[in-house]
């Protein structure tokens, strides 16, 4: 009876692929069918998958610490208490300069965005650097061995800084580079914690006779500083 179920459903299924769920498309039946459960057995046609409303980029599936506010500090370059503020959207669109421009830091998650705080991946944090507050004004100062703190819910994550990469707002595989779940490596599974500290590079811009500028008054180039998790604890 089983079989005869299936035959009379025309043997539907659906075809999964890396982007979603496409359209509805027959395959020929098994030709012995494993035990069906009461959902496989109902007679009602199941509810079409809905596509997503915006178009995902592809990088594997990742855990991740939620996206929540948190609190920045940097010893290194005298910045203590800086609140990060989490957003959905990527690294300096309207909502991330409009957070920069009251003085905080921001930091964006969702699809085109980044992990949270400590988590496996890219958290990502902006601030402007000459105007505002200047929260980063000092940025650029920051030495790789230097450490940055982050804290939120209770916990303080340790990150160390490894190295320093120029990002161009004009260049479509930079930016997927500073973005990347990997920094720098777009693309590759993250397997530990990374954090992407980003600003303006305007003084530089204008020194080499560069005044180009987005909607946002972003310069060309941003200097990013990228570290490495190396210490979780209670805050």
């Amino acid at each position: 009876m089983r079989r005869l179920v299936v035959l009379l459903a025309g043997g539907a299924g659906l075809v999964v692929t890396g982007c979603g769920v496409s359209q509805e498309t027959r395959t020929p039946s098994p030709p012995q069918s494993a035990p069906t459960s009461t959902t496989e057995r109902a007679t009602s046609p199941a509810t079409p998958p809905v596509a997503p409303t915006e178009p995902v980029e592809a990088r594997p599936a990742t855990p991740a610490n939620p996206p929540r506010d948190a609190v920045l500090s940097m010893p290194a370059i005298g910045v203590d208490g800086l609140r990060v503020v989490a957003y959905r959207g990527r690294t300096d669109d309207a909502a991330g300069t409009r957070i920069q421009n009251r003085g905080r830091a921001a930091s964006p998650h969702g699809p085109r965005g980044g992990a949270g705080p400590g988590g496996v991946g890219n958290y990502q944090v902006t601030a402007h650097r000459l105007s505002s507050t200047r929260a980063f004004l000092d940025l650029p100062d920051l030495d790789r061995g230097d450490r940055v703190h982050v804290t939120a819910g209770g916990t303080r994550w340790t990150y160390e800084i490894v190295r320093t990469r120029s990002t161009s707002f004009r260049s479509a595989r930079s930016l997927a580079e500073q973005r990347a779940a990997v920094p720098g490596q777009p693309g590759r599974e993250p397997r530990r914690a990374f954090i992407t500290l980003s600003t303006c590079a305007t003084p530089e811009d204008h020194a080499q006779g560069n005044y180009w500028s987005d909607a946002f008054d972003n310069p060309e180039h941003r200097i990013d500083k990228i570290g490495v998790l190396v210490r979780t604890s209670a805050s």
